[in-house]
């Protein structure tokens, strides 16, 4: 395979050679100020995941294959007719995805058992993912189903059908983890060649180990010692946050192409530039929020204290704020990997 950067790498790699986003360290201060607070405050806090309603338990038998079931499904909700119209139960997005999986579980089906969905046909899933209205369908549903199929059949054959097989051989290592994710299951390799560099983004790949992590508190399946490796989940939205905070700066060419809701293709220069800029400035934000509560908050514990707390903190802060930020165009691509 050829020879990729790591996402941190490929975060600096992308911006020293951009030419439609600008980095700004002014933003960057504002934004660790931002999280410093937070963690201050206790707004930010690895108890976050496990708290909401749809989220699994750590002792929940089935949260581990929920969690690889979802991270592996986690992408595109909004169609370029309207961005929030598919809704499970009322939520939206993410949380509609995570919605319609636990009804088919109170429905009985066995949705996180890699021999059902290896195995689903297309009425069956579209039927799961029904929405509220019986016009709206769930984007990108043929290829949610291959996605299934994938990953579904290489559990069965490679890790006797449960995804803690694949966390536990990647002995409670990050990294070992996400290399283990994208090149045993090709629907997470999220990557693209950008300045004669393969870059990795990786973000269902990243979210899956951050979301095992938070849903474990950092224990058993959650335990990574190297935790510290994992960048933000590059998507559209946080970096509306990005902007929102002057951390982040488009070109007049960029922002024209942004505000005329062209959709990109997947891997674009324009596409690759947003989102290897948000894992750079994040990476950037946790550097500066670890230096300023080790010298004037000694007493906080910083164990916790990672990109993967600050992209859900600003993933929730974009939903809070959505009105405020509504005005800040975001790039749009039809992928399945954000």
């Amino acid at each position: 395979m050829t020879s990729r950067l790591c996402p941190r790498k490929s975060g600096e790699h992308i911006v020293k050679h951009a030419k439609y986003i600008k980095v700004l360290p002014a933003g960057i201060e504002r934004l660790a100020k931002e999280i410093v607070d937070g963690v201050i405050t206790k707004r930010i806090d690895v108890a976050n995941f496990s708290q909401h309603e749809l989220h699994p338990k750590a002792s929940d038998e089935h949260a581990a294959n929920w969690i690889f079931l979802v991270d592996t499904l986690n992408f595109c909700f909004w169609t370029p007719q309207n961005y929030t119209k598919y809704k499970v139960n009322g939520y939206t997005g993410y949380f509609a995805l995570c919605a319609a999986i636990n009804r088919a579980m109170s429905e009985g089906l066995d949705i996180t058992n890699p021999e059902f969905y290896s195995e689903i046909d297309r009425q069956t899933l579209s039927s799961i993912f029904r929405a509220d209205d019986e016009t709206t369908k769930i984007p990108l549903l043929d290829k949610r189903l291959l996605c299934l199929h994938q990953v579904g059949k290489r559990l069965l054959t490679n890790w006797q059908g449960r995804f803690e097989n694949v966390v536990k051989a990647a002995n409670h290592s990050a990294v070992a983890l996400l290399k283990l994710i994208v090149d045993e299951f090709p629907c997470f390799r999220d990557e693209a060649i950008f300045a004669g560099k393969r870059v990795a983004l990786w973000k269902r790949a990243q979210i899956l180990v951050g979301d095992l992590w938070s849903c474990y508190r950092g224990q058993g399946l959650g335990q990574f010692d190297d935790i510290e490796m994992v960048t933000m989940f590059a998507d559209y939205r946080v970096p509306q946050v990005l902007v929102h905070f002057g951390s982040l700066q488009y070109s007049p060419e960029l922002l024209e192409v942004l505000q005329k809701d062209t959709i990109l293709e997947n891997g674009h220069a324009m596409e690759v530039e947003i989102r290897g800029a948000s894992i750079h400035i994040i990476e950037q934000v946790k550097d500066a929020v670890l230096a300023q509560l080790k010298e004037h908050h000694p007493d906080v514990d910083t164990r916790n204290v990672n990109s993967i707390l600050i992209d859900q903190y600003l993933w929730d802060y974009r939903r809070a704020h959505a009105a405020e930020l509504e005005h800040i165009p975001f790039h749009k691509v039809l992928s399945i990997y954000y």
